[in-house]
């Protein structure tokens, strides 16, 4: 007997599953770009594209006219530079020694953020002669960037070497997902003393909340990220854009349970009824975290209900606590035949959006996205969309 093999297909069999809709991908970055007006608007893929794949993400945005991209290392920007030969790449990590080569043979733009990344910049361009770079500058978030009054001068140095040229100005909200917190205001009038300190040369402000709040916020280049992905960039707005990714885990069993039982370590769930339960090849192993148990953990004690899944039309509970690698729920409410067995249960997608996966773990759509573990057999799909 022979077994013929040539037929297998490794999604459908798959324990765990993304989809991955470009369609919706490059719908949602156009909708950012017309919402940006006038200005250009980038790709931002760090962190592997925000967890769904920096390969094909990339090739998409760059067929679809992105040209500029944002990624976090210079690794990120060599693997992505493969998919998109005309674009230009900021690093938002910067540069530093020994790092030199993966920057020039890759054409990389590094964003100078730091005294120390400044000072070895200037050295680089003694030996190598000119090369772009784009600066960052803190306007009160705290975190990467030169301090203002240290721009400020770097603007007015009439010293400064002729081969130090940025050719972007940059800096990043603190609380743009906010629109009515008074930081906005503050950060939007220091940078404006920035963009004209660095008089013709590109200034970028916006992520994808800072779109949102309108055109004085958008500068020459917008940069979206987390709405190109589908997710939310304004808690309480009603979210404009399309779901991109659709995570789903297999059902391996269901069982039968009588009321008065419990369920999974802990015993921290007890069934009020008899139950029928369906054990899914998912856990925290894949970033289904466990704080999204429905039971057993500190978020439902303060009354934030636990996460759910999706199947054969409805919603349906976690039940008691996440595993590493299986997660339970409760399918008591559905008929026998809806769920068996070999069935797949949404985990986020069209209808569990990920912020609400998101927020049932105490978290954001950022960190659903970007902690699913390698798993998840993919599948990108595609759809014409209209210019």
């Amino acid at each position: 007997m022979t077994d013929n093999f040539d037929d297998y297909d490794a999604f459908a069999s798959a324990g765990l599953r993304l989809t991955v809709d470009l369609g919706a991908l490059v719908e949602n970055w156009r909708e950012m770009a017309r919402r940006s007006g006038s200005a250009r608007t980038a790709a931002v893929v760090k962190a592997d594209a925000y967890g769904l794949g920096i390969e094909d993400i990339g090739e998409t945005l760059y067929s679809a006219g992105a040209r500029d991209f944002f990624v976090a290392t210079a690794d990120e920007g060599a693997t992505l530079r493969l998919y998109a030969p005309e674009a230009r790449i900021f690093v938002l990590c910067g540069i530093w020694p020994g790092m030199e080569r993966i920057f020039f043979e890759n054409d990389l733009v590094p964003i100078i953020a730091s005294e120390e990344q400044l000072t070895f910049w200037m050295s680089v361009l003694s030996d190598y002669g000119d090369y772009p770079c784009a600066l960052q500058v803190d306007t009160g978030f705290n975190r990467l960037g030169l301090p203002m009054e240290d721009a400020l001068a770097l603007a007015d140095d009439v010293s400064r070497p002729a081969s130090f040229s940025p050719v972007l100005v940059m800096s990043h909200l603190a609380c743009g997902d906010d629109p009515s917190n008074a930081m906005n205001r503050q950060q939007l009038d220091a940078f404006r003393k920035v963009s004209a300190a660095f008089e013709g040369i590109e200034a970028s402000l916006a992520n994808s909340a800072g779109i949102f709040l309108g055109p004085e916020y958008h500068f020459d280049l917008t940069r979206p990220g987390i709405a190109t992905y589908g997710a939310e960039a304004v808690p309480g707005m009603a979210n404009p854009m399309r779901p991109v990714a659709t995570a789903e885990a297999r059902i391996i069993q269901t069982r039968s349970v009588r009321a008065g039982e419990t369920v999974s370590y802990g015993r921290a769930l007890q069934l009020t009824r008899d139950s029928r339960l369906a054990i899914v090849s998912a856990g925290y192993a894949d970033g289904y975290m466990r704080s999204q148990s429905s039971a057993g953990v500190p978020l439902r004690q303060v009354g934030i209900a636990g996460g759910q899944g999706f199947i054969a039309g409805h919603k349906v509970p976690v039940a008691g606590r996440i595993t590493m690698d299986l997660t339970i729920f409760d399918v008591t409410d559905l008929p026998d035949h809806l769920v068996r067995a070999g069935d797949y249960i949404e985990l986020f997608g069209s209808n569990i959006p990920v912020d609400d996966a998101a927020r049932a773990a105490g978290t954001i759509g950022y960190e659903m996205l970007t902690s699913m573990g390698l798993r998840h057999e993919r599948r990108y799909i595609s759809e014409e969309t209209e210019e």
